[in-house]
C-alpha cells in the first residue's frame, strides 16, 4: 500500500502552493502518528509498573470488578509500557496495536461509558479516540520509517 496519496490526481490542495511542503512532509505523516500514539502510552505503564501504581491500579481494576485484578493490572501496564514503545518504533506494531484496541474498547465501553461522551466528565471520548487510532495502526501497519519496515516483516 503506497503511504502517499498526494500523487492521488483526483486530490490537490486547497492552496496549490503548499503542494512542494506537502509532498516533502507526507512521508513523515503516518510515522508521526504512529510515534505519537506509541509515546501516549509510554508513561501511563510506567507509571503502573515502575512508579509505584501497581497496587493502586490493582485495587482499581478489583473495585470495577475485572478479576483477576492483579494479572490484569501488570499486562495492561506492560501493554502501555512495551507495546506503547513497540508501537513508537515500528516493532511488532500490529500485534501490539491490536491488543490497545482490545484494551481500549473495555476503557471505553465498560468503564467510562456510564459518564457519557465527554472525557472532561470521565467520559468514553478519550479512550475510544485512542481505540480508533489503534485500530487505524493494527490495520495500516508500521509504515515507513519502522523497525517492522527495515527487518521487512511484519506481524
Amino acid at each position: 500500500m503506497a503511504d502517499s496519496t498526494t500523487t492521488d490526481a483526483r486530490t490537490r490542495p486547497l492552496l496549490p502552493f503548499l503542494a512542494p511542503l506537502e509532498r516533502a512532509f507526507d512521508p513523515f505523516a503516518w510515522p508521526l502518528v504512529r510515534f505519537a500514539a506509541g509515546v501516549m502510552l509510554i508513561p501511563h505503564g510506567w507509571g503502573k509498573l515502575i512508579g509505584g501504581g501497581l497496587s493502586g491500579t490493582i485495587e482499581a481494576f478489583r473495585n470495577m470488578g475485572f478479576t483477576p485484578a492483579g494479572p490484569l493490572a501488570t499486562y495492561i501496564g506492560v501493554l502501555e509500557l512495551v507495546g506503547g514503545l513497540c508501537i513508537a518504533i515500528g516493532f511488532l506494531t500490529r500485534f501490539w496495536a491490536a491488543q490497545v484496541v482490545g484494551f481500549m474498547a473495555v476503557a471505553a465501553f465498560v468503564v467510562h461509558w456510564p459518564n457519557g461522551f465527554n472525557w472532561t466528565n470521565g467520559g468514553y471520548e478519550y479512550p475510544l479516540f485512542w481505540g480508533l487510532v489503534a485500530l487505524a495502526i493494527t490495520f495500516r501497519g508500521a509504515g515507513r520509517l519502522s523497525v517492522d519496515s527495515a527487518i521487512g516483516r511484519e506481524l
